[in-house]
């Protein structure tokens, strides 16, 4: 256990240094950005100020939802390659519709092609279609397709998004975990608390003013 947690301190301060770099790289450059757009943010009643903090948390924003997800997705990798090291991330071939032509397996184990997601909020009708022809896909493969998302999301369009792609896995024999059940899960089948792994990493940042 203390092997993994290693790992995974040094890929949580890989992403961390990567993480911070982006941001100041971006906030140095929006110093230079065009900026008449706040024109129409002062006709909607918000001020200058408010509106520059608007567009900076909004850039941190985007980067920091792309790196908390890539470096989620691959911690939970690193649990199953530690018990599994033949794990691996496999394409294969879309052989249900035209577009895209491969689909890319997060966590291949055996005969388990696990999908891992750190949250999913998307709304849009077409993610579903997608989800849909990649699971029969994985199922037309030999593949066991399992879905395992560590935070649900908060809106109602969106939970309903997530009902349909449980229903759509579960149709082809496969399994979906989210939120506690995915945290026990991946412990279960792996022997890694990556919960209280990043538990201990959070607490350590925090007592260390984040620095």
């Amino acid at each position: 256990m203390k092997d993994i947690y290693i790992k995974i301190k040094e890929l949580a301060d890989k992403y961390r240094s990567n993480l911070k770099n982006k941001l100041e790289n971006r906030i140095e450059e929006m110093q230079n950005d065009d900026n008449s757009h706040y024109l129409i943010y002062k006709v909607l009643g918000i001020s200058e100020k408010e509106g520059e903090l608007i567009d900076i948390y909004q850039n941190k924003g985007r980067f920091l939802y792309k790196y908390a997800g890539s470096f989620l997705e691959e911690a939970a990798f690193l649990c199953f390659k530690s018990k599994f090291p033949s794990a691996k991330k496999e394409k294969i071939d879309n052989t249900i519709s035209i577009r895209p032509k491969t689909f890319e397996i997060d966590c291949l184990v055996k005969k388990n092609a696990y999908e891992i997601k750190w949250k999913d909020a998307t709304t849009d009708g077409d993610h579903i279609t997608k989800e849909h022809t990649r699971v029969k896909a994985i199922s037309v493969k030999g593949y066991k397709p399992i879905r395992i998302m560590f935070y649900y999301p908060n809106r109602e369009q969106a939970k309903k998004v997530q009902e349909t792609l449980e229903t759509i896995y579960k149709g082809v024999n496969g399994e979906y975990y989210h939120s506690d059940e995915a945290w026990n899960y991946l412990k279960k089948e792996t022997g890694v608390d990556l919960l209280d792994i990043l538990e201990k990493i959070a607490k350590e940042r925090e007592e260390n003013g984040y620095k």
